[in-house]
């Protein structure tokens, strides 16, 4: 299994439409790829997205 969420264009709308801080999003990649996550989970995990904020990330990832 890979990250498949880790696309630039998922980073673009976390960093644009929710405002993440690239740190957090750099810190999810790393813990994505070590302990084979989502992204999106993993930044809910941390407490950097809250629950309606990542359900808005599906949403835009189902587009």
């Amino acid at each position: 299994m890979n990250c498949w969420d880790d696309t630039p264009k998922l980073t673009q709308f976390l960093l644009d439409e929710l405002k993440v801080a690239p740190v957090a999003i750099a810190m999810a990649q790393r813990l994505c790829q070590q302990q084979l996550g989502l992204i999106p989970i993993i930044l809910w995990q941390h407490g950097v997205l809250s629950l309606r904020q990542l359900e808005q990330t599906w949403d835009w990832l189902d587009r």
